[in-house]
């Protein structure tokens, strides 16, 4: 009995140190689809390695130990699937399979690529994408848009910002042909439409990536305000909000412009010269003046001899044609084009409030107000590191003011049950104090009779003349012998006549009846 509740004792012990010491489970993978989950599940079975299930079956762990490299060794067969089909659907095509069927199968495969690049994002526990892909028409009137639809569902407590919900939308843009960034919606589990939200409050034609801009030129502004002020007033002493007006416009501009040639710089071009002339001498001269045209012919009086005497008059001599003469000249003409490219997210305005804390004088129990020449001082570095601008029409305002003391928050306790971390450490608690439980109750009801019977001290021996004597069955009388020294005598006797032992064993089972 002792050997058999050392052994137990041993055993428990063991058992309770080897429970203590399992290996600790790490997630493999969480499960979307059922199928997908018994796939895992008999790939693990027969790779031999130990799994379990949590969040009601939907994720499957694994010793930490081996977790790595069985996401390795099940990506190389292709699990999990997703419950989605990607461009693996194309490698199964029959021969002879339709056109139609093939477009089918081509918009499927496309579905499931783009929704597992979507499931890679952190925050994202699924997607589903569904797309509208027209058939192709030749006629313009009949022509319609691609567009597309994105189901994101994500864990519990994540949310995707505008900038991830832009980077969705156009990697499905990007990835479908014909498909614009416009016609792409995004929604997530609860039905909200998040691919169009924006600022209520302003900037309302801002799109996510020029509001984040917006909002570093803001900080930028604000931090090199406090950072050459913080010197002077000291850590925590001003506070600078700044409010930027951007010009987010991209212009293109092309411009052309003329200007008077001078004389020594004049080109010609092309020139054509024409002259039409009779016998006539050439013209000579200054070109212009009155003696560039032929001479005159001269003339003579004509004389008539006779009776009445001179009868007739003087006439012309040679007469000459009209000359004509045309002549084209056509000058190089003076251009400058100028190609100008405005750069988006320029500043058209700040607005920047500064409020600087009291100064703490150590001879007087309250802070006391800047003077007036260190309320300029601080305006005038404020004003150069901000860029002070007055044709752009910056506005800054300084005040000095007393900082309210902040209160201590207070945070609410979370509940026990919410708790992970000593949820944790209750289960490991509990854990060893049922072991050692286990190991007391052992202890107290198998094992410590049996020691302190094992190392309980012989009766003492009584003297011979306090011993007491009784009666035998042979009518002697015999000293009194206690049940220890009885038991060891029938031992003896067991040892040396066992047959005799049996015999007599079986007398009393018999009742006598053997004998008579």
């Amino acid at each position: 009995m002792g050997m058999v509740g050392v052994a137990l004792f041993v055993a428990v012990l063991v058992g309770g140190w080897l429970w203590t010491k399992e290996p600790p489970y790490a997630l493999l993978f969480t499960i979307q689809d059922e199928k997908d989950g018994g796939q895992i599940v008999a790939a693990l079975s027969q790779q031999n390695i130990p799994y379990r299930f949590s969040d009601g079956g939907r994720g499957i762990l694994v010793p930490q130990s081996v977790v790595h490299d069985t996401r390795l060794k099940l990506a190389s067969q292709g699990l999990p699937k997703g419950g989605l089909v990607g461009f693996e659907l194309m490698e199964t095509q029959k021969l002879g399979v339709s056109q139609f069927a093939e477009q089918i199968n081509y918009q499927r495969a496309l579905e499931g690529e783009l929704a597992r690049s979507i499931q890679s994002l952190a925050a994202v526990r699924g997607a589903r994408v569904h797309l509208a892909i027209p058939k192709q028409t030749a006629f313009l009137r009949d022509d319609q848009k691609t567009s597309a639809s994105v189901l994101v569902s994500l864990h519990p407590g994540r949310t995707l910002d505008q900038i991830q919900v832009a980077g969705i939308i156009n990697l499905v843009a990007s990835s479908v042909p014909q498909l614009s960034s416009s016609n792409v919606s995004v929604i997530d589990q609860e039905g909200k439409l998040i691919s169009q939200q924006r600022d209520p409050q302003r900037n309302a034609g801002l799109d996510a990536t020029q509001l984040k801009f917006l909002r570093e030129v803001e900080a930028d502004y604000g931090k090199r305000i406090e950072t050459i002020l913080v010197p002077l007033v000291g850590p925590n002493n001003v506070r600078a909000q700044v409010t930027a007006d951007l010009d987010f416009s991209q212009i293109d501009q092309v411009a052309e412009s003329y200007k008077p040639n001078p004389a020594n710089e004049t080109a010609i071009r092309s020139q054509q010269t024409a002259e039409v002339g009779s016998g006539s001498p050439q013209a000579a001269g200054v070109p212009g003046a009155l003696s560039n045209q032929p001479p005159v012919p001269a003339t003579a009086p004509l004389t008539q001899s006779g009776p009445g005497g001179p009868t007739g008059a003087a006439a012309a001599a040679n007469p000459s044609q009209n000359f004509t003469r045309n002549a084209t000249i056509n000058y190089e003409v003076d251009k400058t084009i100028r190609h100008t490219k405005g750069v988006p997210g320029t500043v058209r305005r700040l607005s920047v409030a500064v409020v600087v804390n009291h100064r703490k004088d150590p001879t007087k129990p309250k802070p006391v107000p800047l003077t007036p020449a260190e309320l300029k001082q601080i305006t005038d570095l404020a004003r150069e590191a901000m860029g002070f601008s007055k044709d752009r029409g910056d506005t800054l305002n300084v005040a000095n003011a007393p900082f309210t003391p902040a209160e201590k928050e207070v945070i609410a306790d979370a509940p026990i049950w919410a708790n992970q971390e000593l949820i944790a450490t209750l289960k490991e608690l509990a854990r060893y104090l049922l072991i050692a439980g286990a190991a007391f109750w052992l202890w107290t009801r198998l094992l410590k009779p049996v020691f302190e019977k094992l190392m309980e001290p012989p009766p003492p021996r009584l003297a011979p003349e306090k011993q007491e004597f009784e009666v035998g069955a042979d009518g002697m009388l015999h000293r009194h012998r206690s049940y220890d020294e009885k038991l060891a005598d029938a031992r003896e006797i067991a040892k040396k006549d066992p047959k005799a032992v049996a015999n007599m064993i079986k007398e009393w089972v018999d009742g006598g009846e053997h004998g008579k």
